[in-house]
C-alpha cells in the first residue's frame, strides 16, 4: 500500500495540471482524441485517483478495490493520465494513445489494459453497469463502491434514466453517478439539441441523493464524494458544473473541441497557458 499512501503527498490542483497537459500530449502525439471533455473533468478525475478511490495499481484485479465506469469513454486521455501516473501502466506509454496496437484505444478496452473495469464506446450504458457491479459486490458481501462518470449530453439516452430508477428501486446506496455537466455536446449545446435540465432535480424525483457542485472546486468534489461514502441505501448523484476545454483559453466552451485534436502550435500554446504538473512532459513541441 505504500504506492496509495504517496498518492495523498500529491496536491490535487497539481495532480489536475498534469492530467491537463497529458490529455494535450496524448491528443497530439497522434493527431487524435476528444481534447474537451477531458480537460474538463480533470478535477473529477484527479481526486478520484489521487485521494477517494480505493485501488491498488499493483493489484488491478483486488477483490475489495473501489471501482470505476468511465461512461462517457471518448473523454479516455484523462482516466488514461491518471491511470499512468498512479501507476498502473509506464508514463510513456501515453505516446501510444490511440495509434493502431495501441492498448490506449480511443475508448477504454477492459481485455486490453488491467484497471479498466469496463469497455465503453455506445453511450448511456455506464450507470447500468455500475449498478450491476455494486448488485455483485452485494451478493459477495463486499462493502466497495462504484463511481460512475458520464456527461450531460449522454443523460439524452433513455437507459441512464431506466438505470437511475434501477438504482433507487433496489437501493444501491454504494453506486455514485457524477455528471459533468458542460452544456456541451458534439453537435453545440445540450439544451438545443435534446434539453435535459433540470438535471438535479429530475434525479431527485427518481429518489436519488443529489448533490449539485462546480466541477472544478477541488474542495467541492471532495466533499461530494465525503458525503456519497456515508450514505449506505441511497443512490449519490454528483452534478459537477463543469467547463469543455477547461484551462485553454481558446478551447474552454467551444463544442468544437469535443472530438478535435490540436495541431502542434496549439498543443503548444495550450501547454504554455497551463499550470505545470507533478512530473515532466512526455513532449515538448520538438519532437516528431
Amino acid at each position: 500500500m505504500a504506492l496509495l499512501q504517496s498518492f495523498t503527498q500529491i496536491a490535487l490542483d497539481r495532480a489536475a495540471a498534469q492530467i491537463r497537459r497529458d490529455v494535450i500530449i496524448q491528443c497530439v502525439a497522434n493527431g487524435s482524441g476528444h481534447p474537451g471533455g477531458a480537460l474538463g473533468a480533470a478535477e473529477i478525475i484527479a481526486a478520484l485517483y489521487f485521494r477517494v478511490l480505493r485501488h491498488d495499481p499493483a493489484r488491478p484485479d483486488w477483490p475489495e478495490r473501489d471501482r470505476f465506469v468511465l461512461s462517457n469513454g471518448h473523454i479516455c486521455a484523462a482516466l488514461y493520465s491518471a491511470m499512468a501516473r498512479t501507476g498502473y501502466f509506464p508514463p510513456e506509454e501515453l505516446l501510444t494513445f490511440r495509434r493502431l496496437g495501441t492498448r490506449l484505444q480511443g475508448h477504454p478496452a477492459r481485455v486490453d489494459l488491467p484497471g479498466i473495469e469496463t469497455s465503453a464506446g455506445p453511450l448511456g450504458q455506464g450507470l447500468s453497469v455500475a449498478n450491476g457491479m455494486v448488485l455483485g459486490l452485494r451478493l459477495r458481501r463486499l462493502d466497495s463502491r462504484v463511481y460512475c462518470l458520464v456527461g450531460d449530453g449522454e443523460l439524452q439516452e433513455g437507459q441512464i434514466w431506466e438505470a437511475a430508477m434501477t438504482a433507487a428501486q433496489y437501493r444501491l446506496g454504494r453506486v455514485c453517478l457524477v455528471v459533468s455537466d458542460n452544456g456541451l455536446q458534439i453537435d453545440g449545446e445540450v439544451e438545443r439539441i435534446m434539453n435535459v435540465r433540470p438535471i438535479a432535480d429530475r434525479l431527485r424525483a427518481f429518489g436519488w441523493h443529489t448533490l449539485d457542485i462546480d466541477g472544478h472546486n477541488l474542495a467541492q468534489v471532495l466533499a461530494a464524494f465525503e458525503a456519497f461514502q456515508r450514505t449506505t441505501e441511497t443512490p449519490t448523484a454528483i452534478v459537477a458544473r463543469t467547463v469543455m476545454g477547461k484551462g485553454v483559453s481558446f478551447m474552454e466552451n467551444l463544442a468544437e473541441w469535443h472530438g478535435k485534436a490540436p495541431s502542434r502550435e496549439q498543443a503548444v500554446r495550450a501547454l504554455r497557458e497551463m499550470p505545470e504538473g507533478f512530473a515532466p512532459d512526455l513532449w515538448t513541441g520538438d519532437t516528431q
